[in-house]
């Protein structure tokens, strides 16, 4: 498997908020130290307004996980940390309890790949209450942003109707660390292809690119600036032709395409990069065309997004590739998923799980108490429902879910249904059960878990509403226990 976190060596017991280990240290001072958590990453939210988000990310949480633990100069520079009064934050009998700690989770997590949906958990963390605490910020931070990225490549994916789009924001991500991701989350989105080479060397990506405004400008006419790149990758031109005069620059790559072709090979395409893309695409055709190079695609560029590139689909562009940059690796217009990661339950050694839930003045906000499985309906190939259940439950689960912010809103699922849960068996007792499926393999299954979605869901404007809700005796356990903590009596059942 390829390394997901290339610039950081594991282990990497140290990136997380300090929070986490404040909390840490009050819970082994509390003698908690072998209480056990049950704790869901979700969001609460679809990003972008849309009708779906495709997760991503889980191979780096894997790897962090893996190789998760405190080394010497880990603790060492915890041991430098000091309270408001001067005094060491930790004690040192705590930070020799970090030094020998091995985690022991059990994880559960929906495939990277698959589509997602607000309030159903991505991940299920079990184990050690301390343990559990200390991975939240870096599970949270690994499946925000990819699931975010590979949601935006495939809402462009979307948009492009099976056209080649190509990513190409290294120069505007943020970071080294944020465009590696974002490559590898756009592939799998299901961008073609990258322009960032390291990238490409680290996860099999294929790259892409050609040259810049900059190789035009360094000759003295454009004419001879394509000729020269002909000559040095005649297997690899693809003109920007925007530098001076768009069409005279199509024109231009035309002529040297006839160069190519008396040599045995061929003009590639041309590539825009400013101006309106649909009227210069339109004329640029016309012109490869009756040059003789029908087979020279056209690529455009010039800070696209999914809601541009559709209006360039139906003004009749006759553009074959779109490159993708800043918009798509900065997740413009929605730059964080708002991912949360919640308590659900606990309990002691042998005991019985205690539920715990959050509530909140925004019905959104307040948390779901139990173990989560999340269990998807279809009707043949066809997505139709999600249903959160307690998996800790004594019975099955029923049939019947409820909206958690609209009980009136129910579906019952008829046994002609087929179904799948779709939380597996990520780590156990700390060793990883999971096989890591190939980088190709999660962006294949990307492409069908989106065609198994009804197009009114993956419509970019006002999509359908894709069912998501509690099983019933969850939903029944979620109002009992948010009446509880708001004081209320609760009626015993049968009264």
């Amino acid at each position: 498997m390829h390394s997901t976190l290339p610039f950081y060596r594991a282990p990497l017991g140290l990136l997380t908020d300090l929070y986490q280990l404040t909390m840490a240290y009050g819970y082994w001072r509390a003698g908690h130290v072998d209480r056990e958590a049950v704790f869901h990453l979700y969001f609460r939210k679809l990003p972008f307004q849309g009708g779906y988000a495709l997760a991503a990310g889980l191979a780096s949480a894997i790897e962090y996980l893996e190789s998760l633990r405190f080394t010497d100069d880990d603790v060492a520079y915890l041991g430098t940390l000091q309270g408001n009064d001067g005094a060491a934050l930790f004690s040192a009998e705590f930070l020799n309890y970090l030094s020998g700690l091995r985690f022991t989770l059990s994880v559960d997590a929906v495939p990277e790949g698959t589509v997602v949906f607000g309030q159903e958990p991505l991940v299920r963390v079990q184990g050690p209450l301390i343990q559990c605490q200390l991975v939240e910020t870096a599970l949270l931070t690994f499946l925000n942003f990819q699931t975010l990225i590979a949601t935006k490549s495939a809402r462009i994916c979307e948009a492009a109707q099976g056209d080649a789009v190509l990513e190409f924001g290294l120069r505007r991500a943020q970071g080294a660390d944020g465009a590696l991701s974002a490559s590898r989350a756009a592939y799998i989105g299901g961008a073609s292809a990258t322009s960032n080479v390291l990238a490409g060397r680290l996860f099999g990506i294929p790259v892409r690119g050609t040259h810049a405004h900059a190789w035009v400008m360094s000759f003295g006419d454009e004419r001879e600036a394509f000729r020269a790149y002909a000559e040095a990758m005649p297997n690899n031109c693809i003109f920007l032709v925007d530098t001076y005069d768009t069409l005279e620059g199509v024109r231009r790559a035309a002529e040297v395409g006839d160069w190519l072709k008396a040599r045995g090979h061929k003009l590639a395409g041309i590539r825009l990069d400013s101006g309106d893309l649909a009227y210069l695409s339109i004329e640029a055709r016309k012109i490869l065309d009756a040059a003789g190079h029908p087979e020279a695609v056209i690529v455009a560029s010039n800070d696209l997004d999914e809601r541009l590139v559709a209006s360039l689909k139906q003004q009749g562009a006759t553009i074959a590739v779109w490159g993708l940059g800043t918009k798509l690796v900065t997740a413009y217009d929605q730059p964080a998923l708002g991912g949360v990661y919640k308590l659900s339950a606990i309990r002691e050694p042998g005991g019985a799980w205690q539920h715990r839930v959050k509530i909140s003045e925004q019905a959104i906000k307040t948390s779901t108490p139990g173990v989560h499985q999340v269990r998807r309906y279809r009707r043949g190939s066809e997505f139709v429902a999600d249903m959160i259940f307690d998996a800790s439950a004594e019975s099955p689960p029923g049939r019947t879910m409820i909206d958690p912010f609209d009980l009136t809103r129910r579906k019952t699922f008829g046994d002609e249904l087929q179904h799948e849960d779709l939380l597996v068996p990520v780590f156990r007792d700390g060793a990883r059960v999971y096989a890591m499926p190939s980088l190709d393999e999660t962006r294949a299954r990307a492409r069908a878990q989106l065609a198994s979605l009804h197009p009114s869901i993956r419509r970019l404007e006002f999509p359908h509403l894709y069912p998501v809700g509690l099983e019933s005796e969850l939903h029944a356990l979620r109002t009992r226990l948010v009446l509880e903590a708001r004081g209320h009596a609760v009626e015993p059942e049968g009264a």
